[in-house]
């Protein structure tokens, strides 16, 4: 009987602990507090580098480093001949910082240890145009863009960041004509371990997928809406290497609601449409909340703030403040860019 009572005492608190995860009390209301305003910076690519720490990347060849605990920041300007450059493509492997540009040439600059940023990558053609960063360790990290050939470009490093190399296409999967990625929130693509997912758009929106960090690649088609230039997958997020989220649309038709949210429970093999013929329309970031076991999901664009408590299925809209661009500290706090600012969110529940 003693044993019995024990057992039964333990799976009593197991349930409790269950119970409190499956009715985690939801997201009422999102608290917006700018920390940097400036009318004619337009920022795309914002990152979390630590509890207390961001870094942003922007247009008129601006980044800058936010310090949380000081309330200050470190701004400059990154030169290069006399181009004006835009960065929507940025990372962090925990001991540099990079930030890519769009647009012709490339310039990929990574801190030296001087302090200031050196260039370590320059790619000159007609259509290059670069669209995301990110790293899967300290040693190696990959960018992705635009075709300049018959396949996306992707450039890998394997030794962190000192060099770049772009892979060759007969290494790649054929680009379909018509097919692209966004520079739209430094968010198509994503890293788990050694597996990556690359989320494409316009004529064509299918998944690149590689499962050992670059060396090898293979296509997953897509339910989400696609056929025009403006159209398919702006974002992409995993909570773990089976659950991913993506979202899009078609940025010149905002309010349009059909076939843009789609989710995957197989590591991104096979998609399904959800909260379809619902709000939220075209959005270019989305994002999974820390520890909420996949359920919770918050999504921003031009048009506002959204928030899912039940893995995409339904959506509530927060606000109309609108930002392209969004990074969580914790499971309550987040900050979002756009045009013109950044802004530090509280969620409340």
């Amino acid at each position: 009987m003693k044993y019995f009572s024990l057992l039964l005492l333990v799976l009593t608190i197991v349930a409790c602990k269950n119970e409190k995860v499956k009715y985690k009390k939801a997201i009422s209301k999102v608290e917006i507090n700018n920390v940097l305003e400036d009318s004619t910076l337009n920022i795309r690519a914002l990152e979390v580098l630590d509890h207390s720490s961001i870094a942003f990347a922007a247009n008129k060849n601006t980044y800058g480093l936010y310090n949380s605990e000081t309330d200050e920041w470190l701004i400059s300007e990154q030169t290069y001949d006399s181009l004006n450059l835009e960065f929507r493509a940025i990372a962090n492997n925990s001991e540099d910082f990079f930030m890519l540009n769009v647009g012709n040439p490339a310039l990929l600059f990574k801190t030296s240890n001087a302090g200031d940023m050196e260039l370590v990558y320059k790619e000159e053609h007609e259509k290059v145009f670069y669209d995301a960063m990110t790293f899967w360790n300290k040693k190696e990290g990959i960018a992705i863009g635009d075709a300049t050939d018959d396949c996306l470009s992707i450039i890998i490093t394997r030794d962190g960041g000192k060099s770049w190399d772009k892979v060759p296409c007969n290494m790649l999967p054929k680009a379909i004509k018509g097919a692209a990625a966004f520079a739209a929130s430094n968010t198509n693509i994503v890293v788990k371990g050694s597996k990556t997912w690359i989320a494409t758009g316009g004529l064509v929106s299918t998944i690149l997928f590689s499962s050992d960090k670059g060396k090898t690649w293979e296509v997953f088609d897509t339910p989400i809406v696609q056929g025009k230039e403006t159209t398919g997958m702006y974002s992409i997020d995993f909570y773990d290497d089976m659950t991913g989220f993506a979202i899009g649309g078609d940025y010149t038709n905002p309010e349009a609601n059909a076939a843009n949210k789609i989710r995957t429970i197989d590591g991104g093999k096979t998609w399904k449409l959800v909260a379809e013929n619902q709000e939220p329309g075209y959005r270019s970031c989305v994002q999974y909340i820390p520890n909420s076991g996949g359920e919770e999901l918050v999504t921003v664009g031009f048009k506002g703030v959204d928030y899912s408590k039940d893995k995409g299925a339904t959506w509530q809209h927060l606000t109309d403040e609108g930002f392209y661009t969004l990074r969580f500290v914790n499971d309550s706090v987040a900050y979002a860019a756009g045009q013109g600012r950044i802004s530090k969110l509280l969620f409340m529940r």
